[in-house]
């Protein structure tokens, strides 16, 4: 049974800066190489190498080596939720406003679509889910759940989603910039990995956002009635 002691250990590693930024950073389920951590939090590679070591010793990231390189990638999906429901609790004007236009732009992005980890959000993900909730396959009156309808639909789409697999099939997971829940689990993950490789939607910028392309327009409007206009 977790300690008051273990849960406070956990609180701690999330109360820096730096080491939040290297958390939320790593949301896109990429592995970084500490340079390119330190580069993006803009601290010291001797502060970024102490800090990754207290978040590969307190398990919320998992460690790679080749040669002389070390790479870091968040542990497992459970800690990518933790991290974006951390974040979708975050008080909205706690947040400072864009310096620059570029940054405006980005921002703009990936409020409108990104990924989490492995699935889609943004509002590209709460429209998607929403649309699924419609169309009667998905429930949301007492957590997230697939209907039949819902599991018969990945399987039009080719996805044979494991019911008893390692991970939850799917799961709310609350969304930062929309405050509303998006579609993730296994289910959300496989939905994301088939609009990226069907290119429904391509990756843009140097972060997580993600932009629907023409063919995922039609796509989305076909099979969950989206009306193209809302995915821009």
């Amino acid at each position: 049974m977790t300690s008051s002691r273990d849960l406070a250990a956990l609180a701690a590693l999330f109360a820096d800066e730096t080491r939040a930024s290297f958390l939320l950073a790593l949301l896109d389920g990429r592995a970084w190489s500490a340079g390119e951590l330190a580069r993006h939090a803009r601290v010291a590679p001797s502060t970024t190498s102490e800090h990754l070591g207290r978040l590969v010793a307190g398990g919320l990231l998992a460690e790679e080596r080749q040669g002389r390189h070390r790479y870091v990638r968040l542990a497992d999906d459970r800690v990518a939720h933790l991290v974006e429901e951390l974040a979708g609790h975050t008080a909205p004007g706690s947040r400072p406003a864009p310096r620059t236009l570029r940054a405006a732009g980005a921002a703009s992005a990936m409020a409108r679509g990104r990924t989490c980890y492995d699935h889609l959000a943004g509002r590209l993900g709460i429209t998607v889910t929403e649309a699924m909730t419609a169309r009667g396959l998905l429930r949301q009156d007492a957590g997230f759940a697939l209907t039949p309808q819902g599991v018969g639909w990945f399987s039009t789409l080719g996805l044979e989603l494991e019911p008893h697999g390692r991970r939850p099939l799917v799961r709310s997971c609350l969304d930062w910039t929309e405050r509303k829940p998006h579609l993730a689990g296994a289910a959300g993950a496989a939905l994301c990995r088939h609009a990226l490789d069907s290119g429904w939607c391509v990756r843009i910028g140097s972060q997580r956002a993600v932009k629907v392309t023409p063919d995922g327009e039609r796509a989305f409007a076909e099979l969950l009635g989206i009306e193209p206009e809302i995915l821009r």
